[in-house]
C-alpha cells in the first residue's frame, strides 16, 4: 500500500480547516488522483527528486507527500551523462527500485520519451506505469541535437500518454517541460512567448501541469502563470523566490530537480576537501546518519497495514 497526504475536500475547503491525517493509497488509479489533488491546493506540491533507493526513502522520512525522480540524478549515478544514451530498460530498471520503496505516490521522468514517434513514446509511459509511478516528466528537447522537438509531435507524443492512462485505467499525471526560453534563438520576449504558447499546447493536449525549464525571476513566473491559467512547475535555482512568494504567484509545483544531487555532491567535495587539508572530519561527521539508519532507507518504510 502506498500513503498520501490528502487534499482538502470540499467540506474542509468550507469550514477552513484540513486533515493532517495520512491515508492509505493502494490502487496505481487512487495514488495518480491523490498526486494530482497535490497541484490543486492552495499552497504549491513541493516535489524532491530522487536519484536512487536511499534518497528517496529520506525525502519520504522527511515528509514529502510525493517523490520524482532526477533524470540527470539517476543517470550520472548509473554512469551516463544527463539524455537518452542510457538505453530505456536500464534506466526504467533503476526508476522501478526507487518507485518500488516508496509508499508515497512518485512520478518518473522520461526525459524526451526514449523514441521520436508518439508509438513509441506510448511505450516508455506503459512501461514507466509498470514500475508503479503514476505520473510522468516529458521534455521537449530534442535529444539529438540543440533544438526542440517539433511542437505537432510533442502534442501527439502528450496525446499518446493521455491514451496510455485511459487505457489502463491509471490518470496519469503528466508534466509537459517546454525548453524554450533555453534553446529557442532570438531576444528574452520572443523565448517566453514561444515557451507560453508550446505549453498552452501542451495543456490542451491532456498535460496537467506545465514546466518552463529556466523560469526564474518573479516577473517572469506572473506573466507565465496568468498565461497559462494551470499548475505550472518551477524547478529549485539561484535566484528562485521562496515558496511564500511562488505562492503568491500562484504556483502549484517547486520539483528539487538536479539541485538535491549537487548539494549532495558538494557536501563530499567539502568534506574530502577538508580531510586532505586539513586533517579534520568535521564535514563528514556532523549531521551524518548512522549504519543502521543506512540500512533502513534501502527498505519500504514500515506502516501500518503495508502489504510488503
Amino acid at each position: 500500500m502506498r500513503r498520501a497526504t490528502p487534499s482538502r475536500s470540499p467540506e474542509e475547503r468550507r469550514h477552513g480547516e484540513r486533515t493532517a491525517e495520512v491515508v492509505v493509497v493502494s490502487e496505481p488509479a487512487d495514488r495518480a488522483r491523490a498526486f494530482r489533488a497535490l497541484h490543486l491546493g492552495p499552497r504549491p506540491l513541493i516535489l524532491p527528486n530522487a536519484w536512487d533507493v536511499p534518497s528517496a526513502r529520506m525525502f519520504e522520512e522527511a515528509g514529502f507527500p510525493a517523490v520524482a525522480t532526477s533524470s540527470a540524478g539517476v543517470m550520472v549515478s548509473l554512469g551516463y551523462p544527463d539524455g537518452e544514451s542510457i538505453g530505456r530498460t536500464v534506466y526504467l530498471e533503476a526508476t522501478r527500485r526507487i518507485v518500488r520503496v516508496v509508499s508515497v505516490p512518485a512520478s518518473v521522468d522520461i526525459v524526451s520519451g526514449f523514441g521520436r514517434t508518439p508509438r513509441a513514446v506510448a511505450t516508455t509511459a506503459r512501461k514507466a506505469l509498470a514500475t508503479g509511478a503514476v505520473g510522468i516528466n516529458l521534455e521537449d528537447g530534442d535529444p539529438s541535437g540543440p533544438g526542440l522537438v517539433p511542437e505537432t509531435v510533442q502534442v501527439r507524443k502528450i496525446e499518446a500518454i493521455r491514451c496510455v492512462g485511459r487505457g489502463t485505467g491509471v490518470p496519469i499525471v503528466i508534466n509537459a517541460r517546454t525548453d524554450a526560453l533555453r534553446r529557442v534563438r532570438g531576444s528574452d520576449r520572443a523565448r517566453m512567448e514561444e515557451a507560453i504558447r508550446r505549453s498552452i499546447a501542451y495543456r490542451d493536449a491532456g498535460a496537467d501541469c506545465v514546466y518552463p525549464m529556466g523560469l526564474v525571476s518573479a516577473g517572469s513566473i506572473r506573466t507565465f502563470v496568468e498565461a497559462l491559467r494551470c499548475p505550472v512547475n518551477v524547478m529549485i535555482r539561484p535566484g528562485l523566490p521562496t515558496v511564500a512568494e511562488l505562492t503568491r504567484l500562484g504556483v502549484k509545483r517547486v520539483s528539487f530537480g538536479p539541485s538535491a544531487s549537487y548539494a549532495a555532491l558538494g557536501l563530499l567535495r567539502r568534506a574530502s576537501l577538508e580531510v586532505r587539508s586539513k586533517g579534520t572530519y568535521r564535514a563528514l561527521l556532523d549531521g551524518a546518519i548512522t549504519f543502521d539508519e543506512l540500512n533502513r532507507l534501502a527498505l519500504p518504510r514500515a506502516t501500518p497495514g503495508r502489504r510488503r
